[in-house]
């Protein structure tokens, strides 16, 4: 029969929390019992794990020092989920190791799915516990509207009863956006004093009230859509204001940076986070850059809402002058912000490689207007005008080459009130410097009117905005140079926040320095045109800077210089027969160099790459180093500018001496090979330049014929030594090829001979197989005969032993008989009267006798025979 399977039981689990910890550990996975406890408790945290799963020990740590804090007011209890025979295993299916869900009474499970650290946990599970917070005061109020989160308030009047109508509906609404939104990017708060409910318009108890800064704040339509908490959570997350948004990777397979780089150029920037901290001061700065960034309506929506709460003496507490702060927020929109339009004029010669790019804008006058003007933004007709005026002058900055920004006003045609700005600057194609003048045109009282079609030159160069350093007082940064910038640009960014205590690794991957001990870093992405750029580490990570940063990469001509990855791998004085080129070296090795440069693109995966590594070394050692440089750079660890980039591997280019800008591809026809690359690089590095020649320079490139001439007859005389080895060393092959096929013919000659032995032996092998399975055969057949006596014979003893016990038996009645019948007689003196009765008796007695005796001889005659 089959064996059965056998299969090691699953041992037995234990405790994976220590006995002395404050969290439950059901190592045995009682789930049942689980929901018992949680009947008992206000707050419930359930830790589902794995013991063999590494996050799960992980967060083990984790865990216990959220419970250690938290303890006296939530109930931990830790489930294991993987053993087979537990109730957790057979009615929970997690894709996943660990999972934490949270209870709030009735309501849940909440999952977290944040990071798994301590302080991201602890500050979760305070939000499960308080979801809403208390707004009795105005100054509390103030603080809730000026968090950059989206905030939800509800008014409701405890007067009347203990839980006002409503009221739970707005509480399980908030515990309802945790559940949806892990990040919790939604306050909640609940306003309990009708005065101050009042300030934010809200009058009637059960309201809800969605604060956003920039667009217009917003009341639940209770008209509209049903009062349910899944519609209020529903409404707030559906309108809710993001300005900046976290991003908080899980680490493993995911596709969230790449949504969110999909949808335009990105503003990362990592700072280190704690949640529990109550200030953030850091982040309160870039906060306010955001939404200086985001506020299109120049603060008309943002500002004045928390400017009139924060502030009691102001305006908008008096009712007699309701208009006062739009009135001072006009004035400042038109006098700080005008319209402004980039012109990039034509080349001033063929052979030029700059630009004069203007700056020109519409200004408006402090003077008398007839009517109040409710235009926030350009007025397309006026930029016509403005540039049908610029056009009329722009003989004017056609042929001016300047490293200064110089302005000209120009009056407007069409109002006494306005007049047109035009700053130009001379601008390089490769290396761009052109700032925007902003700063410069907003300052409008500071502008003094030149005559028509005069210039005022500027005394000094503007710098890139973010080194602070060299600014001169009047062109202090503030937070206006930003703001609405992301309406009047076509690179509008998205900004995203990232911990550097959980996400380093992503900014050294983007160029941050690993000696950064700050861990502050903040780079521009831009997926779609494929670059990156990195704020200058050597500054802090301020408000300021990050102006700077964002105005840079707005303005058309952007002065910032793209990051290129460097591969940190290769050794910069490392002596290399080809030389080894990364991004960092890229510029000086090729351009900089007084050598022809043969550079050649490979990349690790690349297998024809690395076989053409001897032929790159040979044509190296034949190059003479004083003229020539051989490298190579690998393009999967270093980044290059576009206009080197290849789609192709490998690729070879040649930039001569004199025109490196006029770089040769070598044609990916030929076959890569060392004479082919050696006619490549003698063809192009021989053609005479555009330009004349002066004697000088007939001279020196006679010398260098010269000595390529002087180099290549001594590599010449070389390769003819070697060539005269190689036919030496041709002809000992050739002897030593004859003596190996003669010893291949004898071997053959064995070969055969051995062939035939085989066929003999195999012949003779197949005759002894056929004579062994025939005696086999037989033999089989005698033993089967041997086997059929055998059990005769034993049968046969087994019959005589039976005989002769038969027979013993037999005599011993025999030999009992005669003792009777001598009995008898004596007892026939005895008795006359029994006569008859003997007489009787012993004939009968030989009757039996002779019967017995008849049998006897039967039994030994047939025993006889039996033998």
């Amino acid at each position: 029969s089959r064996a059965k399977d056998v299969t090691m039981p699953a041992k037995l689990p234990v405790n994976f929390f220590s006995t002395r910890s404050p969290v439950i550990d059901l190592f045995r996975g009682q789930l049942d019992y689980a929901e018992h406890l949680r009947q008992d408790s206000e707050i419930v945290l359930y830790f589902f794990y794995a013991p063999w799963c590494g996050q799960s020990i992980a967060a083990r740590e984790e865990i216990e020092h959220v419970a250690s804090r938290l303890s006296d007011q939530v109930l931990f209890v830790a489930v294991n989920c993987w053993w087979n025979q537990g109730k957790c295993r057979k009615q929970k299916h997690f894709f996943y190791f660990p999972v934490i869900h949270l209870y709030h009474r009735s309501f849940g499970p909440i999952e977290y799915k944040g990071p798994m650290s301590a302080v991201y946990i602890e500050k979760f599970v305070r939000r499960v516990m308080t979801p809403l917070l208390y707004i009795s005061s105005r100054s509390k109020l103030l603080d809730f509207l000026s968090n950059y989160e989206p905030g939800v308030l509800g008014y409701f009047e405890f007067n009347a009863s203990p839980q006002p109508p409503g009221y739970l509906t707005f509480f399980t609404s908030a515990l309802h956006s945790l559940k949806k939104d892990y990040l919790g990017t939604i306050r909640f708060g609940v306003i309990t004093n009708k005065h101050v409910a009042e300030e934010i318009s809200l009058a009637r108890s059960g309201s809800v009230y969605l604060h956003r800064h920039v667009n217009t704040s917003l009341i639940y339509p209770n008209d509209i859509m049903n009062y349910t908490a899944e519609n209020i959570c529903k409404w707030a997350l559906e309108n809710r204001e993001m300005l900046i948004r976290w991003l908080r990777p899980h680490g493993g397979k995911s596709l969230l940076l790449n949504n969110e780089l999909k949808k335009g150029p990105a503003l990362l920037i990592f700072l280190p986070y704690n949640p529990l901290a109550e200030i953030h001061p850091l982040l309160d700065e870039i906060t306010k850059v955001a939404l200086e960034y985001h506020n299109c309506n120049k603060s008309q929506a943002a500002e004045p809402d928390l400017q009139h709460l924060g502030d009691s003496d102001s305006p908008a507490f008096d009712s007699s002058v309701p208009d006062a702060h739009m009135k001072l927020s006009e004035t400042f929109s038109i006098t700080k912000s005008p319209c402004c339009n980039t012109v990039v004029l034509p080349q001033w010669h063929s052979i030029s490689r700059t630009h004069n790019v203007c700056e020109l804008c519409i200004n408006q006058t402090l003077g008398v207007k007839p009517n109040k003007v409710h235009v926030p933004h350009c007025n397309f007709l006026e930029i016509e005008a403005a540039l049908d005026s610029f056009y009329l002058q722009e003989h004017t900055f056609f042929q001016v080459i300047s490293n200064t920004i110089e302005c000209s006003n120009f009056l407007s045609f069409y109002s006494p009130f306005s007049y047109y700005t035009a700053c130009c600057r001379t601008v390089n194609r490769h290396f761009l410097s052109f700032i925007s003048s902003e700063k410069t045109i907003f300052q409008t009282p500071k502008v003094a009117f030149s005559s028509h079609g005069k210039k005022d030159n500027t005394q000094h160069s503007i710098p890139h905005i973010e080194d602070r350093n060299w600014f001169t007082p009047d062109l202090h940064i503030s937070g206006t140079n930003i703001t609405g910038l992301s309406c009047r640009t076509n690179k509008t960014l998205n900004l995203y926040l990232l911990d550097s205590n959980l996400f380093w690794i992503y900014a050294e991957r983007l160029g941050a320095s690993r000696s950064n001990q700050l861990k502050e870093f903040a780079a521009i992405v831009d997926l779609k045109e494929e670059v990156h750029y990195v704020l200058d580490q050597n500054q802090s990570l301020a408000g300021s800077a990050l102006e700077g940063f964002i105005k840079n990469f707005s303005i058309l001509y952007s002065p910032l210089k793209r990051h290129l990855v460097d591969d940190p791998s290769v050794h910069l004085h490392e002596q290399r027969v080809i030389t080894e080129v990364t991004t960092n070296t890229f510029h000086e090795t090729v351009f900089l160099s007084d050598k022809n440069v043969l550079l050649l693109y490979y990349a690790q995966w690349c297998g024809f790459c690395a076989s053409l590594n001897h032929i790159f070394i040979q044509l190296a050692r034949l190059l003479p180093p004083d003229n020539f440089t051989v490298a190579r750079i690998d393009i999967t660890r270093n980044d290059l500018p576009w206009e080197f980039m290849t789609d192709h591997l490998p690729t070879i280019l040649f930039f001569p001496h004199q025109r490196k800008e006029q770089s040769v591809k070598f044609p990916e026809d030929f076959s890569v090979n060392l004479p082919n690359l050696l006619k490549f690089i003698l063809h192009h590095s021989s053609l005479s330049s555009s330009e004349p020649c002066t004697k000088e320079c007939l001279h020196k490139e006679t010398v260098l014929q010269q000595g390529h001439i002087s180099h290549l007859e001594r590599e010449i005389q070389k390769l003819r030594s070697e060539i005269s080895a190689l036919h030496q060393a041709h002809d000992q092959l050739e002897a030593r090829l004859s003596e190996a096929r003669r010893e291949e013919h004898r071997l053959q000659q064995q070969k055969h001979t051995l062939e035939k032995q085989h066929k003999t032996l195999q012949l003779h092998s197949e005759q002894l197989q056929a004579t062994y399975d025939q005696k086999n055969q037989e033999l089989l057949e005698m033993a089967e005969k041997l086997q059929e006596l055998a059990d005769a014979s034993e049968n046969l003893l087994k019959e005589n032993t039976l005989l002769r016990i038969l027979v013993a038996s037999r005599e011993g009645k025999l030999q009992s008989k005669d003792e009777i019948k001598e009995s008898l007689q004596s007892e026939q003196t005895l008795s006359e009267n029994s006569d008859i009765s003997v007489s009787t008796a012993i004939a009968t007695l030989d009757e039996k006798r002779i019967d017995n005796t008849d049998t006897i001889e039967t039994e030994r005659s047939s025993g006889n025979r039996t033998e």
